[in-house]
């Protein structure tokens, strides 16, 4: 399964383009590139289903995409549309309150991630106690899957260290994280050859040990 050209490229025209007016003439071309990140989301399910068992295969695609209308109420950005089609994958589609798997669509700039993003104050409290308790055990998991604790991203992190860690602490860098995510950029001929789903799998395949990490530390609350 893979992303279409088409797909890419009524993205880039909705990039240049994006009005009301301009989107409701080519809502079908909408429709068509929605319908085959949908279908494309629809095959990532259904594999990921078959080793990772936080994941049925039977979630609705519907469920894990993301709405392409923006929300500029509070925005300086009062373009209407995002540029990008998405998907988050978890047991409870895209509204789940733990790890998950994202897909991210747009010419130049489509990416795969695993993890959890900003999670709510218990939550990320439990997973820098589990980081603290089992500072090791997590840079040995990650190794073990060809990642490296400067694989995570660091879009969200304290300058200081959080409350009640101290600077010496050796995971004090990753403890600074507000969000625990693994990213991989993939190119525009990446996401169109034929094969693409199994791309994108096989980089999900090698964050299942840091996911369940971030599952263990937050199931016991």
């Amino acid at each position: 399964m893979n992303i279409k050209s088409s797909t890419f490229q009524f993205l880039a025209d909705l990039k240049e383009n994006n009005s009301r007016e301009w989107f409701q003439l080519n809502k079908s071309f909408y429709e068509e590139a929605n319908l085959n990140v949908k279908e494309f989301v629809e095959d990532l399910i259904v594999k990921l289903s078959a080793f990772d068992a936080h994941i049925n295969k039977d979630i609705k695609a519907s469920k894990c995409m993301f709405r392409i209308y923006r929300d500029v109420r509070f925005s300086k950005d009062k373009a209407p549309y995002k540029s990008w089609l998405a998907a988050g994958i978890s047991v409870d589609g895209r509204k789940l309150e733990g790890p998950e798997y994202y897909i991210h669509i747009e010419p130049g700039k489509s990416f795969a991630a695993v993890g959890y993003w900003q999670p709510k104050k218990e939550h990320l409290e439990a997973i820098r106690q589990e980081i603290d308790y089992n500072y090791d055990s997590l840079k040995e998991l990650l190794n073990k899957d060809g990642w490296e604790l400067d694989d995570l991203s660091v879009e969200d992190k304290l300058k200081r260290p959080p409350a009640g860690y101290d600077s010496s602490n050796p995971a004090i860098e990753i403890l600074k994280l507000k969000s625990f995510v693994l990213l991989k950029h993939f190119s525009d001929q990446e996401m169109l050859r034929p094969f693409a789903s199994e791309h994108i799998i096989e980089m999900f395949q090698k964050t299942l040990g840091f996911k369940h990490f971030l599952h263990e530390a937050i199931d016991t609350i």
